[in-house]
């Protein structure tokens, strides 16, 4: 039976009764958290069983907002009220795994008996998910019924399915737990810790001999070495159990789990790509399947890597890292911030605290594991979207209420419902920023005083204009299986076609990167840029005032592979530059057709000012300098993430591929 409220029960924000609100000075406050934990005595299930006798804790998955500021508790998929069930369930893996490390992190932080409590409950209750026997052993059911009752096939259906199949993301969140976990009760509770020990070498071996049977092994992704051996092809999944067993390591882990950890997390470093001026701009790749996808939720590889540097003693894991922090969050952040999808171009506009989270905890860790303090000035500017640095303009997180909404779409709407996932990632970062005092208090400063920015533009391909035969085309679906048209349509160029884009003058030269289709057999096409009058008079032709761009070979690619497209959707950077006053550019196909998605537009130096603190970063192949409105102090980093020089003057020198702090 329930020893809690019945589903979709309705109290009030307060009514949460946290032992561990936020003390003063503090953000992290639990209370919402504990509002949506309850208890269940779960019905007895043929290889499950937990440690102890008693009623375990869970989790509700949704906190839904009601018109008078209450929330309901509620489960995922259709609810039956017939049977008090839904679809899905009311409590879940992914969730009580990432919630118990909320509750490990803040008894290490305060030593608070109360998070000690929650955190063993949801232990319990994860480690009843858990398959303890049988040919599925250490896998894991992902739903539960609000009876207790597990619920291995969901509807709609997820994959795995049965849930506890094969390897999962809640697998994967599992190991995270349970290593955290091990890591605190070894000390507290041993009897409890060599439970938890048990399991997560359970969990380890499913993962070996379902996962790590393939170490070694490399796929092909569009002429792309990609590791075989990423759970469940992702690498945002895998460094989800890197930060699990990068604990359990350092906690005197087995060699078994140290082993895994290597594998695992040399698979994460394996999928950074890219670098200082072309896609996607030294980020780690979440996803074993594209070269074209990136996306914010789950992007914990950077903070994975960090951790596993340190439980490893192996430095060279940190590069990758420091690419991905010190390279691509200040681009994504000047591009508008942690957009959920960059496919390749930004078109999942959508920002939620699960890929700030990633960003902020990717920032801070990396600037600990590689001595790049630096990092935490940018972690400010990442931190500062949940106090209203973001395109509501307001804050989404409430430290009274512990509450953070639970996401703010492309177009500055906030949606206010407050569900398990995005109160554990803010609360994992309030975390994070009570620990970083000075990022705290630069966060929040920078988000009280409006927010400005000027990075990374798209252009669509269809706004051109076209001459020649070429024409708009939107197939069936946006979704290519590896990536996305943007808009949902692209232009075909047959030879000798032409399409002009008339675009605003900028004051500084651009970077250009046609996102075009790259086949097998296309032909190429040739890009400059001039001005609209000239191109006007005589659209496509090699005019006195242009400027030539460069070429792209839409043919150049290498084979398919695993990809589940031909081709790759991917953005070239071109040659040259976009001049600073060019008010458009042109693409002339030559050859067999091609295919353009859109083009990215990338100043040579991005910004984004928030208050009084500005963050520029470079894709420039030389130092600029940056007029400041006055004289204030700047720290201008090098593509590394090192200090290279501190100044007070009214100029910001920004060095090559690097960022620069004003503040």
């Amino acid at each position: 039976m329930v020893v809690a409220a019945a589903s979709g029960v309705t109290l009030p924000a307060s009514a949460s009764a946290s032992a561990s609100a936020s003390a003063v000075g503090l953000l992290t406050n639990l209370a919402h958290l504990d509002f949506l934990g309850a208890t269940v005595s779960p019905p007895a299930a043929a290889g499950h069983s937990t440690y102890g006798s008693g009623p375990v804790g869970v989790l509700w998955t949704y906190a839904d907002h009601r018109d008078d500021g209450s929330y309901a508790r509620v489960g995922g998929g259709a609810y039956d009220p017939a049977t008090d069930t839904y679809g899905q369930g009311a409590f879940n893996a992914d969730d009580l795994a990432r919630a118990a490390v909320v509750y490990l992190r803040h008894y290490k932080l305060r030593h608070d008996s109360h998070s000690l409590a929650a955190a063993r409950g949801l232990l319990r209750g994860l480690t009843f998910l858990q398959t303890a026997s049988g040919p599925r052993a250490g896998n894991v059911v992902l739903w539960m019924q609000p009876d207790g009752t597990l619920n291995p096939s969901a509807d709609p259906v997820e994959l795995p399915d049965p849930s506890d199949s094969g390897p999962s993301y809640w697998l994967a969140r599992t190991v995270w737990a349970l290593g955290e976990g091990y890591a605190v009760f070894r000390t507290v509770d041993p009897g409890f810790a060599a439970f938890l020990r048990s399991r997560l070498e359970l969990a380890i071996a499913a993962l070996e001999r379902q996962v790590l049977v393939r170490y070694g092994q490399w796929n092909v992704v569009d002429g792309r070495r990609v590791p075989a051996w990423l759970i469940v092809a992702g690498a945002d999944a895998t460094s989800e159990a890197v930060l699990g067993l990068s604990a359990y390591v350092r906690a005197g882990g087995s060699a078994r789990a140290r082993k895994a950890l290597a594998r695992f997390a040399s698979a994460v470093a394996a999928m950074g790509a890219g670098d200082t001026r072309s896609w996607p701009f030294r980020a780690l790749l979440p996803w074993g399947e594209s070269i074209s996808d990136w996306h914010a939720w789950g992007a914990q590889m950077p903070s994975a890597l960090a951790a596993a540097a340190k439980a490893l003693g192996d430095h060279s894991l940190l590069g990758p890292a420091i690419g991905d922090a010190a390279g691509f969050t200040p681009l994504l952040l000047t591009a508008g911030g942690p957009d959920n999808g960059w496919l390749p171009a930004p078109i999942d506009r959508t920002q939620i605290a699960y890929g700030v989270d990633a960003r902020v905890q990717g920032l801070l860790s990396v600037a600990r594991a590689a001595d790049r303090p630096g990092l935490r000035q940018v972690a400010a500017f990442a931190a500062a979207w949940y106090f209203g640095a973001n395109r509501a303009g307001e804050p989404t997180y409430d430290p009274a209420t512990g509450r953070t909404f639970d996401g703010v779409s492309g177009d500055g709407v906030i949606n206010r419902n407050s569900g398990a996932e995005s109160t554990i990632h803010g609360l994992l970062s309030m975390l994070a920023l009570d620990s970083h005092a000075e990022v705290a208090r630069m966060a929040q400063a920078f988000a009280g005083g409006g927010r400005t920015l000027s990075g990374l533009a798209v252009v669509e391909a269809e706004g051109a204009a076209l001459a020649g035969g070429a024409t708009v085309v939107t197939p069936p679906s946006a979704w290519t299986g590896e990536s996305q048209w943007s808009n949902g349509s692209y232009v075909a160029l047959p030879p000798g076609a032409t399409a002009t884009w008339i675009v605003d003058a900028a004051q500084q030269p651009r970077l250009v990167l046609p996102i075009v289709n790259l086949l097998p057999g296309s032909g190429r096409s040739v890009w400059k840029a001039g001005s609209a009058a000239l191109d006007a008079a005589a659209p496509g032709a090699a005019t006195a005032g242009s400027v030539a761009l460069g070429s792209v070979d839409h043919g150049k690619v290498g084979p398919q592979g695993i990809s589940a497209a031909p081709g790759a959707l991917l953005p070239i950077t071109l040659k040259g530059v976009l001049p600073a006053g060019a008010t458009s550019f042109t693409s002339i196909a030559s050859g067999p057709s091609v295919q353009i998605d859109a083009v990215l537009l990338l100043p040579l130096i991005s910004s984004l000012r928030l208050g009084r603190g500005l963050l520029l970063t470079s894709v420039d192949a030389h130092t600029r300098s940056v007029s400041l409105p006055m004289a204030a102090t700047s720290y201008s980093y090098d593509s590394t993430g090192r200090l290279r020089s501190r100044q007070s003057t009214a100029r910001a020198v920004v060095l090559p591929g690097g960022f620069t702090v004003v503040c």
